[in-house]
């Protein structure tokens, strides 16, 4: 059944309050949830040249750098279904280095995202954890689009591959195929980096865009409230499974006892590693961290959409490395953590209703409205919605 009773290609100033009271959630998500309705009814996006991105990075560094500098070889990134992406050189005087050539990338929203997330946010759980595991340095951000088109961020270019070499995936790195061998030293990493953010004191970091929740269910009540309200948002249909979906995770909501850093998108593509070495080197997307239950990363590395089945057929590659329950035992060892498999379940649900929101909603709305420079490569992902949805009804038939 179409939805056709709120115009939300033009929501009303009532609609969006009416939406912030239902959904409650952290101030910088709801910042960036009623920036994005506020900002619906303006024009949608145009293509953004390299010249106009290359001049807003100037005018943000004349506000950064008392030195001369220069931008060099700009050229467009490609991957990822939700930023705008450019790999760029900086001639500066970097502090306590001096006159140096820095690779860098400026990552930028478009005009409306398939993910809609903080600028601010994911500069600062970088910024935190650099010490504890390989991310990208950060060097500016462009908050709310001062300077630049659109909020943005410049940090580090990273080296390393998303894939092996000569091997195909999906967009976004689903069903990554690392082989046998490479398989077996990037999922020891892929475990023991999980545990290590699990793991981390998080209370000690400059994390002020993230809302600290209270030991019990609030955590996890946030993220339903997230993502219940940008169904609510963005749905062009009403599909029955996403409202008995919402009504049973909020039926079933776990306690979370142990507060932990969450990247909220921990999976393959969303990592880089070196070839001759074969080491992870960088940890990218932080957009969705935010503070949680360790459950709910570790049940995200197993959903069925993110790994494939073993050469021989014979088993199911949780995230291309492992088996899930070697992979919880990995974990487990690790972190000295215990995964509760009814918790494991409950965030498997979670992340379905989550991925169907992001793909079939949100997918599909920016691409209505052409607010986004990825409108064919959005359309492709709304129909693997399709299967997920089939894949939600069986698991809560499963969980009962």
């Amino acid at each position: 059944m179409l939805l056709t009773t709120i115009d939300k290609d033009n929501p009303s100033a009532e609609w969006i309050a009416s939406l912030r009271k239902r959904f409650p959630v952290e101030k910088e998500v709801d910042r960036v949830l009623t920036r994005k309705l506020q900002q619906r009814r303006g024009p949608p996006f145009a293509p953004v040249s390299l010249e106009t991105l290359c001049g807003g990075l100037t005018s943000l560094l004349r506000t950064q750098l008392t030195d001369g500098f220069e931008i060099r070889d700009a050229k467009w990134l490609s991957g990822g279904a939700s930023k705008l992406q450019v790999s760029l050189k900086l001639e500066w005087t970097q502090p306590d280095v001096g006159r140096t050539v820095t690779p860098m990338v400026l990552r930028m929203e478009p005009a409306a995202s398939i993910v809609e997330t903080s600028r601010l946010r994911e500069a600062q759980i970088i910024n935190a954890v650099r010490d504890l595991l390989p991310v990208p340095s950060i060097y500016w951000i462009d908050e709310e689009g001062e300077h630049l088109p659109y909020p943005a961020i410049v940090y580090g270019f990273a080296e390393g591959v998303a894939k092996p070499s000569g091997t195909v995936s999906n967009v976004t790195g689903l069903g990554i195929n690392y082989g046998r061998q490479l398989r077996q030293t990037l999922g020891q990493q892929y475990v023991e980096h999980l545990a290590l953010l699990h793991t981390w004191d998080w209370s000690r970091a400059a994390l002020g865009s993230l809302d600290v929740p209270a030991l019990g269910t609030q955590a996890v009540e946030w993220q339903l409230n997230w993502w219940e309200r940008v169904w609510e948002e963005d749905s062009h249909r009403d599909i029955p499974l996403m409202r008995l979906a919402a009504a049973w995770l909020r039926d079933h909501m776990p306690a979370t006892q142990h507060l932990a850093l969450i990247h909220g998108d921990y999976r393959p593509g969303n990592f880089l590693f070196t070839e001759h070495d074969q080491r992870i080197s960088a940890w990218l997307d932080w957009e969705l961290g935010h503070l949680g239950d360790y459950h709910e990363d570790v049940a995200y590395t197993t959903m069925p959409y993110l790994g494939h089945m073993s050469e021989d057929g014979k088993q199911f590659l949780a995230s291309g490395m492992m088996p899930a329950e070697m992979l919880y035992e990995a974990y487990e060892r690790s972190s000295g953590l215990t995964v509760e498999p009814k918790i494991i379940d409950y965030y498997q649900v979670f992340h379905a209703y989550r991925s169907i929101v992001i793909v079939i909603a949100s997918g599909y709305r920016p691409t209505r409205n052409g607010k986004t420079h990825q409108d064919l490569l959005l359309n492709w992902i709304m129909g693997i919605g399709y299967s997920i949805l089939g894949y939600l009804r069986d698991k809560l038939e499963e969980v009962g």
